[in-house]
Parts: structure tokens; sequence; C-alpha cells
């Protein structure tokens, strides 16, 4: 039952996402949902699967399914959330193929931006809830987690000042960790 309950989750968060840092908040709520982690453990798992090669999505659904069902439940939440891209992917060639140069083709993939643009935005919000606020604290001010505040804020400033890579900005946001940690 669980390996067909993983199989059906990570298609539907392969269906209903577009790949990358999009599938953050569909992954948090159905581990969350399920009960298979805590949202703790979830972004343990998001920061591994941001970390090693590959995709996203597959890492994440590969790490849940090993923790939650072992190596066959690790195959069966990579293939859930592969499927639908396999099968969407294949349908769009074929349909790019035939509408190419068509305004209304030009339309709809314009209006896509926006869309992926509210997605990233749930990405923060979702990922800040857990990463920069304790739960619990008795005051405002100290329900905030001001070391990673700071280190979030520098690594931002360096990648987008100085144009750091991604390896880059996560090497230099684990120094500050070791330091502000």
């Amino acid at each position: 039952m669980v390996l067909l309950e993983l199989f059906l989750s990570f298609m539907k968060i392969g269906f209903f996402s577009f790949g990358g840092l999009t599938m953050i908040p569909v992954i948090n709520d159905e581990v969350l949902v399920h009960g298979w982690m805590t949202a703790d453990e979830v972004m343990d798992i998001v920061a591994v699967a941001e970390m090693t090669p590959g995709s996203l999505g597959i890492n994440c659904a590969t790490f849940v399914g090993l923790r939650t069902a072992g190596v066959i439940g690790a195959f069966c939440a990579t293939l859930g959330v592969m499927m639908p891209s396999l099968t969407l992917c294949m349908a769009a060639a074929h349909f790019l193929i035939k509408l190419k140069g068509s305004t209304i083709m030009e339309s709809a993939m314009s209006g896509v931006r926006p869309v992926s643009m509210g997605m990233l935005l749930a990405v923060v919000v979702t990922l800040s809830q857990t990463t920069f606020w304790v739960e619990g604290a008795a005051l405002a001010f100290e329900s905030i987690r001001w070391n990673l505040v700071v280190i979030a804020a520098i690594c931002g400033i360096f990648m987008f000042r100085f144009r750091l890579t991604i390896p880059k900005t996560i090497l230099l946001a684990a120094v500050l960790g070791l330091f502000m940690g």
C-alpha cells in the first residue's frame, strides 16, 4: 500500500509542478499529509537533493522513497515523479512541432512565466517558515533565527552582485554557517 501511495503521490507531484524549485511546496505538502516525514526533515531532504547531481524532483523522490520504504520505495517514488514528465514531453514535442510559429502558442507560452514566478514565491514563503522562524518562542523577536537571516542575506548579495554560481554560493553558505551557525 505504501509503495502505491509513494508512486501516486510523486506522480501527482510530477503532474502539478513545473519542476525544480516549484516542486518544493508540493513535495512538502504530500510528504507531510502522508506523515512520511516532519517539516524539518523535508527541508533537510530538499537541501541534500539540491546539492546532489540530478533533478531536484527525482532526488527528493528517491530520498523520500528510500526513507519511507527502502530501495523499492525509492524506485516507486522515482518512477512516479518521472512518469508525467516523460509522457507530457513526448506529447508536447509532437504538438510544438505542429504549432511552431502560431500566435496562440506564443501567447500561451507567455502566460507560463507569471505562473512560474508565483510558484517560486510559494517556495520562498514555505522554506522561510521552517528556516527562519522558531516555533513556540515567547517573544516575536526571539522567534527569528537571525544568524540564518544574515547568512541568507549575505549569500543573496554575493550571488547577485558577484554572479556566484550555485556551488560557490553553497560553499559560501557552508563557511558562513560554520562561523555563525
